[in-house]
């Protein structure tokens, strides 16, 4: 059988607010071009100097461009200033776009110091110190790094020669990275029931980088590594690059969006917010668990709960006692069946979780419950088990306590999904 599976890191960095500022600040149209379609080079350079000078530009945290006072003499105007400079010629030409500066407008002096990024903007060039700068600071703020999580880099660097260390700095690619707990054993006690692969939609650089992390010695993925560039379909992951049948195949991945064609396939896994970053990235308001100086469980987390699935789906196919050939099994049905047996025997009604006005079997928590075997109404009566809802103020919230059901927020039916078990009620009360 094989396993493809999402790297279970989490990373972090912060490049992206520098390509942010840039998109905001390099929007050029076509309006500096003539009527019919030619352009006059000098009025182009003046019009760009002039629109240069006259903008408010914030280049990441360290730097202010500061509008001097508009005079009718342009070549007498001073128009930039650098916050940690207090003389207004000594701007530090940080970089140019088409041939002049971002803070000045003075034309390029073109020393060959100078690096192209042109894959942020075509006509991009910044200088050696600037890029050295932005280079540090985004190392210091590649978690957008907070007081209390400041204490990362720092365990970084101490624990950098220790070889069960599950926190790495990668300099090369100014990223922090930590290993989820638990994926040491997970990867050594999966191996002998699944060919394993590294599936990711990053680059190849970071996806062999990252399995090198889970994998230094080479025993578990080889070159079973698929990245971006190997995917035969835009934002979306498909088994045609695997080898080996889909019938057999069991995927592992934070995101069910990038596997359309291969839900059947597909154990959902709870994302792993270690850093403050990725809450902030997806939209959680709440401390991140660096944060809170604390990680998930090694023998209760998403991983060790995992495992135990696979276990039980592995001895269902390999069952001596099924009466069918190996070749004729199908793991997408047994997954069907191990996942219905989570909320097997459980009656759901929801309340207030979505609007009265859609259809209740369309949403997706609706369709998560069926799928974890749970019955699923819109209405109460004898029968009906659990009440899911937001509210303890609804007229069915008050039936379920009148009546000694079960009252649980939406998590509940969220956690069972992602851990393949059910949840103690009590852990999810509204």
């Amino acid at each position: 059988m094989s396993l493809a599976a999402e790297s279970p890191l989490q990373s972090s960095s912060s490049s992206d607010d520098f390509a942010a500022f840039l998109d905001a600040e390099l929007d050029a149209d076509s309006s500096n071009s003539s009527p019919n379609g030619e352009s006059n080079d000098d009025e182009e350079i003046d019009l760009k100097e002039e629109r240069i000078k006259r903008r408010k530009v914030e280049m990441s945290e360290t730097i202010e461009v500061i509008e001097s006072s508009k005079t009718a003499d342009v070549n007498k105007e001073k128009s930039v200033l650098s916050s940690e400079s207090t003389k207004p010629n000594l701007c530090p030409h940080p970089g140019f776009i088409k041939g002049l500066c971002l803070m000045c407008g003075q034309i390029e002096e073109d020393d060959g110091s100078g690096v192209a990024l042109s894959y942020i903007h075509k006509d991009l060039k910044l200088g050696s110190h600037e890029m050295n700068r932005l280079r540090g600071a985004d190392l210091r703020n590649l978690l957008h790094v907070t007081a209390d999580e400041d204490h990362l880099l720092k365990q970084a660097d101490l624990l950098q020669d220790d070889p069960n260390r599950s926190l790495f700095k990668l300099g090369s690619m100014h990223m922090l990275t930590k290993l989820r707990p638990f994926v040491r054993t997970f990867l050594k006690e999966a191996s002998p029931m699944f060919e394993m692969y590294v599936y990711t939609m990053a680059e190849r650089c970071y996806a062999l980088e990252m399995a090198r992390l889970l994998d230094p010695s080479n025993i578990y993925f080889n070159s079973k590594v698929i990245s971006q560039s190997d995917c035969t379909q835009r934002h979306q992951k498909g088994l045609d690059v695997v080898l080996g049948a889909e019938s057999v195949v069991v995927i592992l991945d934070d995101t069910e969006l990038v596997w359309q064609k291969h839900k059947d396939n597909l154990i959902v896994m709870e994302r792993y917010h270690y850093f403050a970053s990725s809450c902030h990235q997806f939209g959680f308001n709440m401390k991140s668990l660096s944060q809170c100086k604390k990680d998930e469980s090694d023998t209760e987390g998403a991983l060790a709960n995992v495992l135990n699935d696979l276990k039980h789906v592995h001895h269902i196919f390999f069952d001596p006692a099924l009466d069918t050939d190996l070749s004729s099994r199908d793991v997408r049905e047994m997954l069907k069946k191990v996942r219905q047996d989570v909320l097997h025997g459980c009656k759901i009604a929801f309340s207030r979780v979505f609007p009265s006005t859609v259809r209740a079997a369309d949403q997706h928590i609706w369709r998560i419950a069926e799928q974890l075997g749970a019955l699923c109404t819109t209405d109460v009566d004898s029968s009906v088990t659990h009440v899911v809802s937001t509210d303890t103020g609804t007229a069915k919230a008050r039936w379920a306590v009148q009546n000694e059901k079960f009252l649980v927020n939406p998590r509940w039916v969220e956690a069972a999904n992602y851990f393949w078990c059910r949840q103690k009620e009590d852990d999810y009360v509204v």
